[in-house]
């Protein structure tokens, strides 16, 4: 078997797009050699890997078994790359980390801030997304490091690593200025107008669990918006909203309140990959990401009493 890595990315990239012609073009290939590489491909692996039609391609059965192997394979090899041109220092390379939105609003700004001013030549490479996607990509090698909430995700999931970082309460957030408590049940929640996460959000999967838990039905004023969206709305005045208290930082437009009876939190960890080491640029991440945890949750800050850090191995 002569498999060779650009004949995998050429596989990865019309698997990707769907259709020999634009996977060409992004690939900066003329068309009879693409097609030329993957017949290669084929020949070489004994079976097809595409069923052609006028419309596109698509996988075959064979294609299917070997797209996961392949984005592996591709991913391993930039890692080696990197951790050779690491050799000399961190001052060049990159890091793709992959983060829930609700945490690329909070940990993850404060991280990157101080990790950039710390490497300004390491490219950075942000996916946001839910935890279970985030998993699947770190496995796929489309990511290095990813943030996910343990509710999203098998802990137990085959390759993957999770470290603890931190347990977050969940709390309520209003307008700034508004007739705003310090504190809140949940049956007192279900009757203020909120403004309600998209259905794909964990945290929507999470708080509408403890209201049917409670045989509450709340009062939802807006549904369906993203992280960015649900925090204008709320500063505007729309409703209430139930976020992790880290979404507050640096948001004076907010006011946030405690959620009791029953308090909800929520586990956020580090997730890695756990049959290969980290590249240089990853592990000096880690690193930030641990500094900056216990740096938001230090004894004396306004998160100490939300946000309590997991001691790690």
């Amino acid at each position: 078997m002569t498999m060779k890595l650009e004949q995998l990315r050429t596989f990865e990239a019309i698997a990707r797009v769907g259709h020999f012609t634009r996977a060409a073009e992004q690939l900066y290939l003329a068309q009879p050699s693409l097609s030329r590489q993957i017949a290669a491909l084929e020949a070489d692996l004994g079976m097809a890997l595409f069923h052609r039609g006028p419309s596109g391609a698509t996988l075959t059965n064979a294609g299917e078994l070997l797209l996961p192997i392949a984005r592996r394979m591709l991913g391993d090899a930039q890692t080696a790359r990197e951790q050779m041109n690491e050799l000399a220092g961190l001052r060049r390379g990159r890091i793709r980390l992959g983060a829930p939105p609700t945490l690329c609003v909070s940990l993850v700004a404060d991280v990157l801030a101080s990790f950039r001013k710390a490497h300004p030549g390491i490219e950075l490479h942000i996916t946001e997304g839910g935890s279970r996607f985030l998993v699947d990509a770190l496995n796929e090698s489309a990511l290095d490091l990813a943030l996910v909430v343990t509710r999203g995700v098998d802990p137990t999931v085959k390759g993957t690593e999770l470290i603890p970082l931190l347990t977050e309460e969940l709390v309520v957030v209003s307008a700034a200025g508004s007739a705003a408590h310090e504190e809140l049940t949940l049956e007192e929640l279900a009757r203020i107008p909120q403004v309600a996460f998209n259905r794909s959000y964990d945290l929507r999967v999470a708080t509408e669990a403890a209201f049917s838990a409670s045989g509450l039905e709340p009062v939802i004023a807006v549904e369906g918006a993203e992280m960015d969206a649900v925090l204008r709305f709320v500063e505007r005045g729309l409703g209430v909203a139930v976020v992790p208290a880290m979404v507050v930082i640096g948001r004076p437009g907010l006011h946030s309140a405690r959620l009791v009876n029953p308090s909800l939190t929520r586990t956020v960890n580090l997730a890695r990959r756990d049959d290969i080491g980290p590249s240089a640029a990853a592990a000096a991440m880690q690193e930030f990401i641990f500094s900056t945890v216990d740096r938001l949750a230090a004894p004396g800050t306004d998160l100490a009493r939300l946000v309590t850090p997991t001691e790690r191995r």
